[in-house]
């Protein structure tokens, strides 16, 4: 991947502004535990909406973390290469989850299959995966907002946790959103890649 252009610190926030329990935009949650290894330990895969009221705030802070960290130095733009786009790439597989919207478990497990096999943290670890999307609103050229929506925008925010005790995830030290919100708008050949600590999540988004 490539790293490429500048992220508007504007459409990050007008994207978390909708990561509440008032104005939430996820309808599904996936993911895996693995251990230090790297070997799958347990998944899940629940409709966001029917999740506990605590169990939905937890995970929204953990999905919010990603597009509300520090834009272009934490969260950065990359573009996938053609090379990178082929078939049986993991931009194909990234592209496939989010239209099936996270409901096939089958492709899911192809993925969790590769993140394990290229990232192994020495320590327990959660890879959590929120499909959402988002009714773009229009604005006027004064900015005011319009009720019309532009487009919607539909994505893939992952997330990589460290997990104690239970299964309790730590704060995010890495992940990504998919696709690109540039402009307001969806770019499906680029990627924004949240980076804190730990392995470069970039391992798991090749194949």
């Amino acid at each position: 991947m490539i790293q490429k252009g500048e992220i508007n610190r504007e459409d990050m926030l007008e994207l978390t502004r909708r990561m509440t329990l008032s104005r939430n935009c996820f309808s599904r949650i996936a993911g895996a535990y693995f251990d230090g290894e790297g070997f799958v330990d347990g998944t899940f895969n629940r409709h966001f909406l029917k999740l506990s009221k605590p169990d939905q705030t937890k995970n929204l802070a953990i999905a919010k973390a990603i597009p509300f960290s520090e834009t272009n130095t934490q969260l950065k733009e990359y573009s996938f290469t053609p090379e990178e786009r082929k078939p049986g790439s993991v931009w194909q597989l990234l592209q496939s989850l989010r239209k099936s919207e996270l409901k096939n478990d089958a492709l899911l497990d192809v993925y969790y299959e590769a993140i394990g096999e290229k990232l192994q943290m020495g320590r327990d670890y959660a890879f959590y995966l929120f499909y959402g999307s988002y009714d773009v609103p229009l604005k006027a050229s004064d900015k005011e907002r319009l009720w019309e929506s532009e487009e919607v925008y539909s994505f893939l925010i992952g997330a990589v946790c460290p997990v104690s005790g239970d299964y309790e995830p730590g704060e995010p030290v890495s992940g990504f959103l998919y696709p690109a919100f540039v402009d307001r708008s969806a770019d499906e050949n680029k990627i924004d890649i949240f980076q804190l600590s730990g392995a470069d999540i970039r391992d798991i988004l090749k194949m």
